[in-house]
């Protein structure tokens, strides 16, 4: 099986939700309305079957400032793990970030074994920006206390 990587469009929405609706429920990923999606959407890179044209994941670059992004909504629907799925949208999402010029992008994450495999390192909690702590942590359900570790890669 075949798998495409792409930009998504606004209609792709309901089926990015549906995707990660689990680990949302269960705090692995923070939530996102749909109109948060819409007014990031260029953010965001899809995994599709090629076959069928079924979204099978999808990651974000958020760009916190012009020498940081971050790695959000990683997700791979279950059914289609490990089969490097992951591993590609974040590899190209860190290619995006080094076409923008990025020096640095951050991934905050239950999975540090993972990305540390992609050639990211683990820094301390306390050197992340503090209004990426305000603008998303605060959503989170297990904030203040986080078991999340954050990982930085220099690009």
């Amino acid at each position: 099986m075949s798998v495409i990587y792409e930009k998504p469009i606004l209609t792709d929405i309901p089926e990015m939700q549906a995707i990660v609706r689990k680990e949302v429920e269960e705090g692995i990923i923070l939530p996102r309305s749909d109109d948060e999606l819409a007014t990031n959407i260029r953010s965001y890179i899809l995994a599709k079957e090629g076959a069928t044209g079924e979204i099978i994941g999808y990651v974000a670059l958020h760009i916190h400032s012009m020498r940081l992004g971050e790695i959000r909504s990683l997700i791979v629907k279950e059914g289609h793990r490990h089969r490097r799925i992951g591993t590609h949208l974040v590899e190209k999402a860190v290619e995006e970030g080094r076409s923008l010029r990025l020096a640095e992008v951050l991934a905050l994450t239950y999975m540090g074994t993972f990305f540390e495999r992609l050639g990211f390192e683990e820094i301390p909690k306390e050197t992340i920006p503090e209004h990426k702590i305000w603008a998303d942590c605060i959503k989170c359900k297990h904030f203040p206390v986080c078991n999340e570790i954050s990982l930085i890669k220099r690009l």
